[in-house]
């Protein structure tokens, strides 16, 4: 079975964490290659671009990477930044080079931001401004981050929804351009047409309709990640020189809630650490992000949703993604 580039469609697979994006995407591949056709995946994920931090982005294994080609996995060290413009401009490259290898390519992943920018474009927004970020850092060492979320809260409203507390780099940049421009942050990311997206792809979206459901799935996938080693991991970053909390790839979800409790142990120059911290901030911070994540899945008007925790959620998104397929091959 055969099919012109130009034909082939792209297939994006959203969801909140813990929710099955990653069994289905390699179902689905599973499938087109029953069927005739090569897929491969592109990573729709702000945290599986470093390198070195594996178990705690719940990273594919090397058998799933073997499986199925990836990309936009592990090509960045930890003290970079990746940049949601840098993700259209390498995913549409991806794009047009997987479809001139004749597959057919999948996007997978979490980070809605990614998305919303694929598809609808990010507008311009002002540049850093040094005096202004010096002035918000003194804001924050004087009133704490906490406080700076509340002031972000009365400004930008939609991008206070979605951040964490905690956010310090995030919550100091929506502040900037709301400084510097006079305008909320989230007002760059507003679609001009939500209806007609920039990037040609069918948007499939795993979304329970019980969250405690997934409340389960995230508590027991952090059990998981613990009893594979998240801790140590974490220990092996932080002993690193050039890798502080401060970095993007250091706020990842899980990654900072141990990191800060190795801190306050080493501080306390206590004997173990308190695992039962470590379970409850790690579990609640993953709840905060897919609650946020769901929140910009429902801006999405494009989207399919399909309930992930039906019994047969897998098989509902492998056929309709196969007849989206299906419909784009010659007769």
């Amino acid at each position: 079975m055969t099919a012109s580039a130009s034909s082939l469609p792209c297939i994006a697979i959203a969801g909140p964490t813990a929710s099955g994006k990653t069994a289905a995407a390699l179902a689905l591949s599973a499938v087109l290659q029953q069927r005739g056709l090569a897929a491969e995946i592109v990573s729709v994920d702000s945290a599986l671009v470093y390198r070195g931090m594996d178990i705690g982005t719940a990273k594919p294994t090397p058998a799933e990477l073997a499986a199925v080609p990836h990309h936009l996995i592990d090509i960045l060290e930890p003290t970079q930044s990746y940049s949601a413009a840098e993700f259209v401009r390498d995913t549409e490259r991806l794009v047009a080079e997987i479809r001139a290898r004749g597959a057919v390519p999948l996007l997978v992943g979490g980070t809605m931001l990614y998305f919303k920018a694929l598809f609808e474009g990010l507008d311009e927004m002002p540049a850093a401004d040094p005096q202004v970020r010096a002035a918000l850092d003194a804001q924050a060492a004087d009133i704490g981050w906490p406080a700076m979320h509340a002031l972000l809260a009365q400004v930008d409203p939609v991008t206070a929804e979605r951040l964490a507390p905690g956010d310090s780099q995030r919550i100091q940049r929506a502040l900037e351009v709301w400084k510097i421009s006079g305008k909320p942050l989230s007002s760059f990311h507003t679609a001009k047409d939500a209806s007609a997206p920039r990037f040609d792809a069918t948007l499939f979206s795993l979304e329970p309709t019980d969250r405690a459901w997934l409340h389960q799935r995230i508590a027991q996938r952090f059990e998981q990640m613990l009893e594979h080693g998240l801790v140590d991991e974490v220990r092996t970053l932080r002993a690193r020189p050039d890798l502080h909390l401060d970095l993007p790839s250091m706020r990842c979800v899980g990654y900072r809630q141990v990191w800060e409790e190795l801190e306050w142990q080493e501080r306390r120059d206590k004997p173990a650490l308190n695992m039962h911290l470590v379970r409850e901030k790690g579990i609640a911070a993953t709840r905060q992000l897919a609650k946020r994540q769901i929140t910009w899945l429902r801006s999405m008007p494009q989207r399919h949703p399909i309930d992930c925790q039906a019994p047969d959620a897998i098989v509902q998104l492998v056929q309709a993604a196969w007849g989206v397929v299906q419909a784009s091959l010659p007769r």
